[in-house]
């Protein structure tokens, strides 16, 4: 059966698809990205794991002056880091039961506020994210290292 990626789930309208061959093209579109983040931008990454929604986000954080190591916020469920030209909000929702669980730890005080928020799993939170969310989808390709990114913004 072929794999029509979880977009189609939510209806959401696919506006770019970016072939990423190696992790410097991961880097380079992460750099591109935060040049375009203003306060109060939610990234919402879905993907399975391993596709590299960590690693992304460690070519947004650079590309927002962070120089801190970034690690995935499995068990803290947001790390901050507030040093760049704009704030970092990084989440990971893997162990949360749902939208609820986001809202009790203060998530809106996050996405409304005056950083970025990054969320990896964001699709077991959908319901918890703005309307305005930039959404990608991350997919495993044929190649070795390839991914393909299908963006709604």
């Amino acid at each position: 059966m072929e794999d029509m990626g979880n977009e189609n789930l939510y209806n959401m309208e696919i506006r770019r698809v970016i072939d990423i061959k190696n992790e410097e093209d991961t880097r380079r579109f992460g750099l591109e990205l935060a040049e375009k983040c203003v306060p109060g931008t939610v990234i919402a990454l879905i993907g399975d794991l391993g596709t590299g929604k960590t690693t992304l986000t460690k070519s947004i954080a650079e590309g927002l002056g962070i120089t801190r190591p970034i690690t995935s916020p499995t068990f803290t469920i947001v790390q901050e880091y507030r040093e760049g030209r704009l704030p970092l909000f990084h989440f990971d929702v893997y162990r949360l039961h749902g939208p609820e669980d986001l809202f009790e730890i203060g998530a809106d005080d996050y996405f409304y506020g005056s950083g970025v928020s990054v969320v990896e799993w964001a699709d077991l939170v959908l319901e918890a994210l703005p309307e305005d969310t930039w959404y990608i989808f991350i997919d495993y390709t044929e190649e070795e290292n390839g991914r393909t990114y299908k963006c709604t913004f």
